[in-house]
C-alpha cells in the first residue's frame, strides 16, 4: 500500500489493470517446471487472460501451445500469431463452423477441437474434408461435473470408434477439466488422483480396443501440482498432458480454491478514493463495471464470508480492515471493519488503493488493457485480445 499511497502509479488514470510483471513470470515458471519435472506437456488455459502476449510468455516459457474456450477466441490468437491451439469447449452450428474455416485456411497452424458428440464430429469431418486436412479432435470425458463430456469408460470407447471411421478428422485424445474439489490439501489431491486415474482407466481401454491416443490430457488450476507429483510418483503413467490456468494469474477465487496463494495474485485493481463524507466507509471509483459481479457466493457457508450481512467482492492489499461489501455501477463501498478505527488509519480523499478481484476472468474480459508493473513502475501495456469473447 506504501507504494500506491506514493502515488508511484500517479500516471495512471483509476480505476487501472495493474499486473505484477514479477509474480506473472514466477507463476508462468512454477506451472512450467511442474510440466517439465513430470515430463508431460503443458497446454495453458489462457481464456483466463485472453491476452495473445501473455500466451507467448507461456509457450516461451515452455508451454506446447494454448487452450482456449470456444472458436472466437481461437480467432483472435490465431490472428495475433499462435499457432497451436485447442478450442476447450464442444461447439457446433454452421456460424462457427465457417469461423473455423476461416482460422484453419492460415499457412502453419494447427487447431484442435474437443467434442462430446457424434454429431459434432461429424461436422468437423465435413470441414476437414472440404479443406483437404485431418482436424485433430479430443473426446471431452464427464468425470463428475455434468457440463460437457462423455461417461468415462465404455461411452467413450464407443463414441472413439465410430470418430476413428470418420475421413477429415483424426483421434488426438481424452481430455478431462478437474472441478469440485474439497478446498483442503487432502481433496485437491484426492480429487486429482481420481480423475487422473479415470482417465487412465479409459486410456488403457481404448488400447484394449484398437485405438491409441497421443494425449490423455488433464489439469486445473487448483489440482495440477497434484497431479505432476502422482505422476512422477508413476501413479498417472498414461497422462501426456496437463492444461491449468487460471493460477498464472490468480485470484481470491482460486485462492479460496486452492489454485494459488494470495501472494502470488499478480492482478490487483488501482482506484481512488472518491468521498469520504461517511464515518463508516468510503466511496472509491470502482464497481461493477470494474469488477464484475463475482462475490462468491457459492462459498456463503464458509467461515467468515459474511461482515455484517455483506459478502466482499474483493480483497484490499495491505488492509484486511477494510471491507469491499457493496459496489454499484461505477462505485464500490469501502466498510472500517472497526467502528473505532484510529484517525491514522482513516482513508484520505484522492487516496490510492489496491485491490485483488474475486473473478479475474470477469475482470480480463470487462478491461481493454491491463499494465504491466515491476518495481513500482509502469514497464508495458497489454491488450485484451479476446475481450468480449469470453467462454
Amino acid at each position: 500500500m506504501a507504494k500506491t499511497q506514493e502515488h508511484i502509479y500517479e500516471s495512471l488514470d483509476t480505476p487501472a489493470i495493474l499486473l505484477d510483471m514479477d509474480k506473472l513470470e514466477s507463476n508462468i515458471i512454477e506451472m512450467s517446471n511442474f510440466a517439465v519435472s513430470a515430463g508431460v506437456h503443458l497446454r495453458p488455459h489462457v481464456k483466463v487472460h485472453q491476452c495473445a502476449a501473455i500466451a507467448r510468455l507461456q509457450m516461451k516459457a515452455g508451454a506446447c501451445g494454448i487452450e482456449v474456450g470456444n472458436v472466437e477466441q481461437a480467432a483472435v490468437m490465431a490472428d495475433d500469431g499462435i499457432d497451436d491451439i485447442l478450442i476447450a469447449h464442444p461447439f457446433y452450428g454452421e456460424h462457427k463452423l465457417q469461423k473455423l474455416k476461416n482460422i484453419m485456411r492460415k499457412d502453419g497452424i494447427r487447431i484442435s477441437a474437443v467434442i462430446d458428440m457424434f454429431e459434432q464430429g461429424e461436422a468437423l469431418s465435413t470441414l476437414g474434408q472440404t479443406l483437404r486436412k485431418k482436424i485433430p479432435v479430443s473426446i471431452k470425458v464427464d468425470t463428475g461435473i455434468n457440463r460437457y463430456g462423455v461417461p468415462p469408460g465404455k461411452a467413450v470407447t464407443e463414441l472413439a470408434k465410430r470418430l476413428y471411421r470418420l475421413p477429415g478428422i483424426e483421434l488426438g485424445g481424452i481430455y478431462a477439466h478437474e472441478a469440485g474439489a474439497m478446498p483442503t490439501d487432502i481433496g485437491v489431491a484426492r480429487t486429482a488422483l481420481e480423475v487422473g486415474s479415470i482417465m487412465c482407466e479409459t486410456a488403457r481401454m481404448l488400447g484394449l480396443g484398437g485405438i491409441t491416443v497421443p494425449t490423455v490430457s488433464v489439469g486445473a488450476s487448483p489440482t495440477f501440482r497434484a497431479t505432476c507429483r502422482y505422476i512422477k510418483e508413476g501413479m498417472l503413467r498414461e497422462i501426456t498432458e496437463i492444461h491449468p490456468g487460471n493460477c498464472v494469474i490468480g485470484d481470491i477465487g482460486y485462492m479460496k480454491s486452492f489454485g494459488n496463494v494470495r501472494h502470488a495474485c499478480a492482478v490487483t485493481v488501482l482506484t481512488s478514493v472518491v468521498s469520504t463524507s461517511h464515518s463508516s466507509h468510503v466511496v472509491i471509483d470502482a464497481g461493477f463495471k470494474t469488477f464484475g459481479a463475482d462475490s462468491g457466493i457459492g462459498r456463503r457457508d464458509t467461515p467468515g464470508f459474511f461482515w455484517n450481512g455483506m459478502a466482499s467482492f474483493g480483497s484490499l492489499q495491505e488492509r484486511d480492515d477494510l471491507w469491499l461489501g457493496r459496489l454499484g455501477a461505477e462505485s464500490g463501498w469501502l466498510y472500517y471493519m472497526d467502528s473505532d478505527v484510529n484517525s491514522s488509519r482513516k482513508l484520505s480523499l484522492g487516496e490510492r488503493l489496491e485491490i485483488v478481484p474475486n473473478n479475474v476472468t470477469e475482470l480480463f474480459n470487462l478491461h481493454e488493457r491491463v499494465y504491466g508493473v515491476r518495481n513500482g513502475k509502469v514497464e508495458s501495456e497489454f491488450l485484451i485480445s479476446g475481450r468480449g469473447c469470453g467462454s
